[in-house]
């Protein structure tokens, strides 16, 4: 009999200090041992779901009742649960395209680090022989980054939800993903324009125009932000609106983009991301590569002993991440 048919799944492979459910599995049952065979490209979870012919997705799909036909195929319950709450996140997910790196953490106290150099450092000029060469300063932040949690209370009885099919329930689960991911974009365009507590907000351009932008204002920040690359903007959905009635965003190569994938293209190449969860008369302009930091305190967390012993009722699906800046003048606004 394979090594996944023998695990003993229980509860408490959930309160593993800094590991999901899915790496204590792999722990027991390592998905390299499938090599050549025809569980090969499965992850260790989807193996117990497979042990326990629980059908999640799909034409076959099983009713929610088939994760409590016995007691160690409903510790699988929470770990379905938060992987359908992270396919919304990352559906819904922008935050990749403007997150320079991830950092996860145990606990809730983090420092970050930061770099302000000045125009002289930036310009890295020759040293000549003997000469000392010029200096970075890296530092610790003076504050922490602040956390928070996001997330929904799942309301349901087991009566209500067993009979009805897996892949509907995934439905509910990924739109509570989505609205994680949206919070947490707004938290992060909240640290890009007024920082993260250190003193760092994003260094405002004024625009040329009155009340609206034009050209010039782009190619403004786009050389304000020098020597960094301009290649993210983000926009409130009246800056989107003016932006996307720009002559200049006009062209046919730029129409056909938008017409064909709905992503719009500007004249300098940068991405540019609609978020209509912010309002306000700007644009912030930054250099993804290294601009912003995004710290997480693990996972999706669901309250896996409500999920298992009372069987749903209430439980908590919570995500907890904050954001810092790294470097300052990666990020500019342009204020119309």
């Amino acid at each position: 009999m394979s090594t996944y048919e023998n695990i003993s799944l229980e509860k408490g492979m959930y309160g593993v200090k800094g590991k999901t459910f899915t790496d204590v599995l792999e722990e027991l049952d390592p998905s390299d041992n499938y090599k050549g065979t025809s569980l090969q490209g499965l992850d260790a979870f989807s193996r117990q779901l497979k042990r326990f012919d629980i059908k999640v997705s799909g034409k076959g799909s099983d009713t929610v009742d088939k994760f409590f036909s016995t007691s160690s195929s409903a510790a699988l319950f929470p770990e379905y649960i938060s992987r359908a709450v992270n396919q919304g996140m990352e559906h819904a997910d922008v935050l990749s395209d403007i997150v320079a790196t991830t950092t996860m953490i145990e606990g809730m106290d983090y420092r970050s680090i930061t770099s302000t150099p000045t125009e002289e450092e930036k310009s890295l000029k020759v040293v000549m022989e003997g000469a000392a060469i010029p200096q970075t300063t890296v530092k610790t932040q003076e504050n922490l980054v602040k956390l928070h949690k996001r997330g929904r209370m799942l309301v349901s009885s087991y009566e209500a939800i067993r009979f009805q099919r897996i892949d509907l329930f995934t439905v509910t689960l990924k739109q509570i993903g989505a609205y994680i991911a949206r919070a947490q974009l707004k938290d992060a365009v909240g640290v890009l324009i007024k920082g993260d507590g250190n003193s760092n907000p994003a260094p405002a351009i004024t625009a040329d125009s009155n009340g609206k932008i034009i050209y010039a204002d782009l190619i403004k920040l786009w050389s304000g932000l020098s020597p960094y690359e301009l290649n993210t903007i983000i926009a409130p959905t009246l800056s989107m609106q003016m932006l996307m009635s720009l002559n200049e965003m006009k062209d046919s190569v730029a129409g056909l983009s938008f017409h064909g994938t709905g992503k719009m293209i500007t004249p300098m190449g940068a991405n540019v991301i609609h978020t209509p969860e912010i309002t306000g008369d700007y644009i912030i302009g930054l250099d993804k590569n290294c601009a912003l930091e995004m710290v997480k305190a693990g996972e999706v967390q669901t309250e896996y002993d409500k999920l298992i012993d009372r069987q749903l009722e209430r439980a908590a699906i919570t995500s907890t991440a904050g954001f810092a800046k790294i470097f300052t003048d990666a990020c500019k606004t342009l204020k119309y």
